[in-house]
């Protein structure tokens, strides 16, 4: 009987192990999808009041800032005035974070800042 219980739980402890590997796996498959905005502002001090708002939504969400602002060099076509691109683990948590209600919530605050012209884009896979 007591055999019984050890090859139960080491089959258990195998299948468990195994979850956790092809789990990894298929997070290291999908590919990483990166927010690029555009960005002019058209109110200086509506802007400071809303980058501290949309900088933890964009952190709590999942996103990480890779470029924020900074040199631009216009190889073709005219330059934005300020460029952001932030990541996220996936296609659909990018998506997600940016149609969350709380993500429109800022909305009116992020008019009254600044125009902007935003996408998603699927990086390649890993």
């Amino acid at each position: 009987m007591k055999t019984a219980y050890t090859a139960a739980l080491s089959m258990l402890a195998g299948i468990a192990v195994g979850a956790v590997a092809i789990e990894g796996l298929h997070a290291q498959s999908t590919p990483k999808a990166y927010v690029v905005s555009e960005i002019e502002v058209i109110d200086q001090g509506a802007q400071n009041a809303y980058l501290p708002k949309v900088t933890e939504l964009i952190k709590s969400s999942g996103g990480t800032f890779l470029a924020r602002g900074g040199n631009i060099f216009a190889v073709e076509g005219e330059a934005p005035k300020r460029v952001t691109i932030a990541v996220y683990d996936s296609f659909a948590k990018a998506q997600a974070a940016r149609t969350s209600p709380e993500w429109k919530a800022l909305a009116p605050e992020r008019n009254k800042a600044i125009k902007v012209r935003s996408f998603i884009t699927e990086g390649l896979p890993n």
